[in-house]
């Protein structure tokens, strides 16, 4: 009979090169990959157990949610948005479970750096090329701006996968010098500020990892946890600032996260509700001329003049979380994170881990469904591949 983890190869293998193409693939990769360890294992004779204290945690944030939704301004959305997460989250603890049943496979680390050499190679020549990949499978004539546009999904998700690849103990060093090598130049030219400093941060972690297990995921969780708890009252200390010399995508994040802070005082135990970032009174105003002055961006009054305060979420995932689940939502979400950090075991965990949080917290809205998807695959490949590390 197959084994499941065959399943979770399968994905590894796929998903870096299909994001490449379309990032929106990275969910339904995910989830039939998710599946079929749960079907493999089946079949092999496993049977469920009882969730484990991390799945809990998650269980417990999603049940926040849920209760939210009761005062969210569009309850229909948030209850499907929990809904979808309810749904991938089930699979990724199935999968989980029915992995558990074996002793770790080197083949899953094979084809984590497989897929993600294939996936590098690709958004490389996409880069070069001017997207001729991607305009041939839209059937494009001519260059179109989204075509470079999309590979700043691709660079979060090989971001997020190359600590994977390079840090598996499984594989031979030099090869995965390499890829640690290429795959970071190549991320690093690609478009994407958030992804370059996720690249950077994955592999910098998967060697303090490697070095340091039990020191770098103390300092991941009590640092996620300070940063998720205490985000919205640095900001409101800090902010405004002269922003005049930023990037104007950095500069409007601060922006929106000055705007978002403020509204996180008007609900600040309870949260507006389940996905009610894109229903936030005044989020889709545009900055006056008194906070561009105070940011020190009235010279820039052009290009802010359609910019919105709030556009759909905050690109940060601790203050989307204060937004919308409040206090109550925070703690949950520092306590599932801190533990998913403690339980990140090796190089490959830490930095998978250190690169989707600095994605999460400069990019995605927290519950994007693809996004998510990815975050859930790796995390299960990063317990599998680490099995062996697991007593560090």
């Amino acid at each position: 009979m197959i084994s499941p983890s065959w399943a979770l190869t399968a994905a590894l293998a796929v998903a870096p090169f299909a994001v490449v193409l379309q990032n929106r693939v990275m969910a339904p990769i995910a989830l039939a990959g998710m599946a079929g360890c749960a079907v493999l294992g089946w079949l092999r004779g496993w049977r469920p157990s009882a969730p484990p204290a991390l799945a809990w945690a998650a269980i417990s944030l999603l049940a926040w949610m849920i209760v939210s939704a009761l005062w969210a301004p569009e309850a229909g959305r948030a209850l499907d948005g929990a809904a979808r997460l309810a749904v991938s989250l089930l699979l990724a603890v199935l999968a989980a479970d029915a992995l558990s049943a074996e002793a770790p496979s080197p083949r899953i680390a094979r084809a984590a750096a497989i897929g993600v050499a294939i996936g590098i190679a690709a958004a490389g020549f996409d880069h070069l090329s001017g997207n001729a990949l991607r305009g041939s499978v839209r059937g494009l004539p001519a260059w179109d701006v989204t075509l470079s546009f999309g590979l700043k999904n691709a660079a979060a998700v090989l971001a997020l996968l190359l600590p994977l690849g390079v840090f598996a103990n499984a594989l031979p060093l030099w090869p995965r010098v390499a890829l640690g090598v290429v795959g970071g130049a190549v991320v690093l030219a690609l478009p994407g500020d958030s992804a370059k400093i996720a690249v950077l941060a994955g592999l910098a972690f998967g060697l303090a990892g490697s070095w340091r297990p039990r020191l770098t995921r103390g300092a991941l969780a009590l640092g996620t946890a300070v940063l998720v708890l205490g985000l919205p009252w640095v900001l409101q200390a800090l902010l405004p600032l002269d922003a005049g010399r930023l990037p104007e995508s950095a500069a409007h994040r601060l922006l929106i996260w000055d705007f978002v802070a403020q509204r996180i005082q008007e609900a600040p135990f309870l949260g507006w509700g389940m996905d009610a970032s894109r229903a936030i009174p005044g989020g889709t105003g545009h900055p006056d001329a008194a906070t561009l002055a105070a940011f020190g961006l009235t010279a820039k009054r052009e290009w802010f003049a359609g910019a919105q305060l709030l556009p759909l979420h905050p690109h940060n995932l601790a203050l989307q979380v204060w937004l919308e689940l409040g206090a109550i939502g925070a703690l949950l979400m520092a306590g599932l994170l801190a533990m998913l950090a403690l339980a990140s075991r090796g190089g490959a965990a830490c930095g998978a881990y250190a690169a989707g949080l600095v994605i999460a917290m400069l990019s995605y809205g927290a519950w994007q469904y693809w996004w998510v998807a990815a975050l859930l695959l790796a995390t299960i490949a990063a317990t599998r591949i680490n099995g062996a590390a697991s007593r560090s």
